[in-house]
């Protein structure tokens, strides 16, 4: 049985123009994503892993349409992610969510965590009733390792690690089939990151989920990745499966990530 082709991105591209002073006016631009292409088959875990600056943010936005690309195809489900409007546009993006790099600037500081998580049903499932919603604000808390007082506390009062797992809820409140993680872990230390990866993992069994994980780091993107892409000035340079691009790396600046690192898990 052929797998499904469940994200598929041709060609996408991205610019922006550049700015030489305060009062005067540029026709430069600089590439931020150019001419990128890859599928992803329902349950993967793709690894897009690349210095900083390469494109890799811009284009996991592109994806998610926080922004939109200057040119390209996006085909989610073998839908036209691109045309997407009103009523499809809406059902389509409750099914895609981010897990954001900073723990503390993704949750406003002024909403309890209940709000915090239970804000997307209140978008996207205005009819549920408060006691619902309260019922399935507790249960995804609950998965992500919090307990049901957290319901009633601010953001400031947890640690960075639980901050992200509060993000975590919040992003799979709606069951989504995609979620991207923008460098979940990368304002953590270093043993509270590799326990939201595993959480991930666990999450991603539970909820079925396919997951593009950005990061400039090997070890995070080997923990979890089956497929990883190297991206380099807006380019991927290489992708595959992560046994061969980790493994046996054929592009000279792969080879030259790896050689960085002093041991990545394969």
């Amino acid at each position: 049985m052929q797998s499904e082709k469940f994200l598929e991105v041709h060609n996408l591209k991205k610019s922006y123009s550049v700015s030489t002073g305060a009062f005067t006016k540029s026709n430069r631009r600089t590439v931020a994503v150019d001419n990128v292409s890859f599928a992803l088959e329902r349950g993967d875990t793709l690894g897009i892993v690349g210095e900083s600056g390469c494109g890799k943010t811009t284009l996991a936005r592109m994806i998610l349409r926080l922004i939109e690309p200057d040119s390209g195809e996006i085909l989610f489900r073998n839908q036209n992610w691109l045309r997407a409007r009103g009523s499809d546009l809406r059902a389509l993006r409750r099914t895609m969510q981010m897990i954001f790099q900073d723990p503390v600037a993704s949750l406003n500081p002024r909403m309890k965590v209940g709000a915090i998580v239970g804000e997307p049903l209140a978008v996207h499932e205005p009819n549920l009733s408060r006691r619902d919603r309260r019922k399935r604000v507790a249960e995804i808390l609950e998965l992500v390792g919090l307990g049901l007082e957290s319901l009633y506390r601010y953001p400031h009062e947890f640690s960075g690690g639980q901050r992200q797992r509060i993000g975590i809820a919040r992003a799979l409140i709606l069951r989504p089939e995609l979620v991207i993680g923008d460098e979940p872990v990368s304002a953590l230390d270093v043993s509270v990151g590799a326990q939201i990866l595993d959480l991930l993992a666990h999450l991603q069994r539970e909820f079925s989920l396919t997951l593009i994980l950005i990061s400039h780091s090997l070890p995070v993107v080997a923990q979890l990745a089956t497929r990883v892409a190297v991206m380099q000035k807006g380019r991927i340079v290489e992708i595959g499966s992560a046994d061969e691009v980790l493994g046996a790396p054929q592009h000279p600046y792969t080879k030259a990530l790896i050689a960085a690192v002093p041991q990545i898990p394969v």
